[in-house]
């Protein structure tokens, strides 16, 4: 599988190096909204909307930047488009569905500052991928960030079933979750080649 492929740039993102589970990009939400199976997907949802737009207005910041030969202000620009999508998203969650909006509390405004979506305009520009690339790529990356949210709510709610040692319960034994999940995702390290 060639690395410049489509079909390995998301692969890659969403898989072989997940932003959470092999980067270590985006724990405060996945720890913090990974309570339950609904609001994890519906988190994964925004965060893989804002990468979207994130990655869609990087690379015409990158090319404006780069034409005025200014590329020393990339990160501000980076962080105020961010900014300004995560205000999008807040919009429109608080007038089509407020319970999700209240759900998500304080997590959704701390989108802003995710580092994952930051890290994803910035990787992508290194990369020098094109603006398909640069697309493929942020869906993969969201699709990996819901996928690790999604797995971790899972796992949490049938813990809450189960009979565990105080010592371990609640922050330790997410920590010791996030641990073997990540270790898990080592093992598709060498995926395509």
């Amino acid at each position: 599988m060639k690395s410049d492929s489509l079909t390995f740039i998301f692969l890659n993102a969403c898989i072989m190096n997940n932003f959470v589970l092999s980067a270590f990009l985006g724990i405060c939400p996945f720890l913090g909204v990974s309570g339950k199976l609904d609001t994890a997907s519906r988190m994964g949802i925004a965060v893989t909307f804002v990468m979207l737009v994130t990655s869609a207005c990087a690379t015409g910041v990158n090319l404006l930047l780069a034409y005025l030969q200014m590329e020393y202000l990339r990160l501000i620009c980076f962080i105020v488009v961010i900014a300004c999508a995560v205000q999008l998203v807040e919009m429109v969650m608080k007038k089509f569905s407020p319970a999700l909006f209240r759900a998500l509390g304080i997590y959704l405004p701390l989108i802003t500052t995710n580092c994952a979506i930051l890290a994803l305009a910035l990787f992508q520009t290194f990369k020098q991928y094109n603006f398909l690339q640069g697309i493929v790529y942020a869906v993969g990356a969201g699709a990996g960030f819901s996928l690790a949210l999604v797995i971790m709510a899972g796992l949490r709610e049938q813990l809450n079933l189960a009979e565990v040692p105080d010592a371990v319960r609640g922050t330790a034994l997410s920590l010791i979750i996030a641990g073997i999940l990540s270790l898990a995702f080592m093992g598709f390290a060498g995926l395509g080649g």
